[in-house]
């Protein structure tokens, strides 16, 4: 298989984890300055949520499932869905955050990585379910 088949074959996927770095960079970078603030882990986590979301919104849309804007109803309805399957993400984030930190007392850092590495999986499958239509599954 050459490149060309690979990236036709598997180029959502790999868009998907282009983006989702850059992503999970923004919620690092965010998370730590807030902690750096002396902002509570769990407050600084759902900032970095906000920011990362914001930004994986748009990247996701137009990057990673090529998502036309057909209309503003239909805009505004994948936003509402994105946001509302990412609060999902991170109610599991900030979950588990809370249980490997105040519960297990893990170091915050390898805490903070395994519980990204469950949201980023948990967030394709969901940015899947919005913005994949079912012509497009094939990708």
């Amino acid at each position: 298989m050459n490149i060309k088949q690979l990236l036709s074959k598997y180029g959502m996927f790999i868009r998907y984890v282009i983006i989702g770095l850059l992503t999970t960079a923004i919620n690092f970078v965010v998370f730590y300055i807030f902690k750096f603030l002396g902002v509570n882990y769990l407050i600084a986590n759902t900032i970095a949520w906000f920011a990362s979301v914001v930004f994986a919104f748009f990247t996701n849309k137009q990057i990673v499932f090529r998502s036309a804007y057909t209309s503003r109803k239909a805009f505004i309805i994948e936003l509402v869905e994105f946001f509302a399957l990412r609060g999902v993400s991170l109610l599991l984030d900030d979950g588990l955050m809370f249980l490997g930190i105040s519960v297990l007392q893990l170091p915050m850092i390898i805490v903070k990585i395994g519980t990204q590495v469950i949201v980023i999986i948990s967030n394709y499958i969901f940015s899947k379910l919005i913005f994949v239509k079912p012509s497009s599954k094939g990708e």
